[in-house]
């Protein structure tokens, strides 16, 4: 088993639905756990589907939130994206890019196939200095609110199926496939090195 606490990143593409639930389910069971997007910028639903709310990474949560509150509070409020913002301000104070964080993980869980090739891209396109290794795995979960909860869930049971490991390195392969058997969803997986 890792004497230390493994180091994971969930990653998303705005780091405001999937992304935070998993943070905030880890955290709650003391996990060392960051989370990120890969988007250029952060997008939330519109009052229309082609009519988003566009916003910065810079831009905090917490702007976000009053921003909506002044646009419809009754819509915002109506399709959870509030109540996903208040959440959010609670864990940390803005969205983050994965591309610019230079922090070392064990893990790197994303939440959908083009995000887990970004990761990936981005991973191998930096210098190699350590050559430590980074598990990169994908979780396809639809982004919605009930979906990000049972797979934040879902995460969570891996990231401590791992944790639990006598050697990750070579047992998880074989935690992969039964997680894949037991929730009916496929996982892709790979190591990158810092």
């Amino acid at each position: 088993m890792p004497t230390a606490p493994l180091r994971v990143a969930v990653v998303c593409s705005s780091n405001q639905n999937r992304s935070m639930e998993a943070h905030n389910i880890l955290s709650k069971r003391s996990f060392n756990v960051r989370s990120f997007g890969t988007g250029t910028h952060v997008k939330l639903p519109g009052p229309a589907p082609d009519k988003p709310n566009v916003y910065d990474f810079k831009t905090t949560y917490e702007q976000m939130y009053n921003d909506l509150l002044k646009k419809d509070k009754e819509l915002y409020t109506q399709n959870g994206i509030l109540h996903m913002l208040d959440r959010n301000r609670r864990i940390k104070p803005r969205p983050e890019r994965f591309q610019n964080c230079k922090d070392n993980f064990d893990l790197v869980i994303t939440c959908e196939e083009r995000v887990y090739d970004q990761v990936v891209e981005e991973l191998n396109s930096r210098e190699q200095e350590t050559c430590q290794p980074v598990h990169v795995i994908n979780v396809d979960i639809q982004d919605n609110h009930e979906e990000a909860t049972l797979g934040a869930f879902l995460i969570c049971e891996l990231c401590q199926c791992i944790q639990h490991t006598e050697d990750m390195e070579n047992e998880i392969d074989e935690l992969l496939q039964e997680f894949e058997d037991k929730s009916g969803r496929t996982f892709l997986h790979t190591i990158c090195f810092y």
